[in-house]
C-alpha cells in the first residue's frame, strides 16, 4: 500500500481559481470534534463523505457537495465534508511555489495536517458517529489530495460501498490491487497518463476511468473557474459522472 505524502506535480503547477458569489445550501455541524459541512435531506438513508483538496472549504467544493446531495430526486444523499485540517488548510498563495519559503511551507503541510494517514485514521469514527443519523449506505468522494485519501479508504474492511477520486494526487499503482469497492477515477490533463494506466491495471473491482483531457488538476474543486463556460460544463459533467456511478453501484453487491 502506498501512503506516502508527496506533492502532486499538477498541484504545484496550477494556481487556484477562486469563484465568486456561491452561497452554500447546507450548514456546519460538529462531528468527532471537527467542523463539518452538512448538506442534503436529513432523512436520506444514503450518504457521501467528501474529502476536500488541500485548500479546504472553497466555494467550488461546497457547491459540489450540494450538487451531490440533491441533483437527483430519486437518489438523494446526506453529504458531509469534515475539516480535517482544523482551520489550517494550505494557502493558495503558495501555488505555484515562487520561492524557498513556499516550498518549505508546502513541505511542512504535507508532513503534518496534510499527511494522508493522519486523515485516514479519523474516518471510521466519523462514519460511526454519523451512522446515528440513520444512514445505511456510504459512498466517498475525494479531490486532488483527497483522491489519495479515498484510494486508501477503499481497501479491506472499508465502511464504504463505492468511491470516486477526482483529479487525484499521488496516483500509485500499488494502491489499486487492495481496493475492494467499485471505484471511479476522473483524471484531468495534468495527471500522468502512465500512472493512471498502471493503477487501473491493478484493479479487481468494477470501475471507470473517465478522462477530462482539456481540464486542469482541480477543475471540480478549488481551481474551478466557473465563469468559464467550458470549465462549468466539464465541472457539471464530472459531478454527473460521479453520481451516475454511485447510483449504479451504491446498492449493488459488487463489494469484494
Amino acid at each position: 500500500m502506498s501512503s506516502e505524502s508527496t506533492q502532486s506535480k499538477a498541484c504545484c503547477n496550477v494556481p487556484a481559481i477562486i469563484s465568486k458569489g456561491y452561497e452554500e445550501k447546507g450548514e456546519f455541524i460538529t462531528v468527532e470534534g471537527l467542523k463539518t459541512y452538512s448538506t442534503g435531506p436529513k432523512d436520506a438513508k444514503r450518504a457521501i463523505l467528501v474529502i476536500y483538496d488541500i485548500f479546504g472549504f472553497f466555494p467550488q467544493t461546497l457547491q459540489g457537495a450540494d450538487i451531490l446531495a440533491t441533483s437527483d430526486k430519486d437518489y438523494s444523499y446526506q453529504v458531509f465534508m469534515p475539516d480535517f485540517f482544523e482551520g489550517k488548510p494550505a494557502d493558495i498563495s503558495w501555488y505555484p511555489p515562487q520561492n524557498k519559503e513556499h516550498e518549505q511551507k508546502l513541505g511542512e503541510f504535507f508532513s503534518t495536517q496534510g499527511a494522508p494517514p493522519r486523515t485516514l485514521e479519523r474516518i471510521p469514527k466519523i462514519v460511526q458517529e454519523l451512522n446515528k443519523k440513520g444512514i445505511e449506505k456510504w459512498g466517498i468522494v475525494g479531490f486532488c489530495w483527497g483522491g489519495k485519501v479515498v484510494n486508501l479508504a477503499s481497501l479491506k474492511d472499508t465502511p464504504f460501498s463505492v468511491a470516486a477520486s477526482c483529479h487525484p494526487a499521488m496516483v500509485a499503482a500499488d494502491d489499486a490491487p487492495g481496493i475492494t469497492i467499485p471505484f471511479a477515477m476522473l483524471p484531468s490533463k495534468d495527471e500522468p497518463k502512465e500512472d493512471v494506466e498502471s493503477w487501473e491495471k491493478g484493479l479487481k473491482v468494477p470501475h471507470i476511468v473517465e478522462w477530462f483531457p482539456d481540464q486542469v488538476h482541480g477543475f471540480m474543486a478549488a481551481r474551478s473557474d466557473l465563469e468559464d463556460s467550458k470549465v462549468k460544463s466539464e465541472y457539471e459533467r464530472g459531478y454527473k459522472t460521479v453520481l451516475d456511478f454511485f447510483h449504479k453501484h451504491l446498492d449493488s453487491s459488487s463489494k469484494l
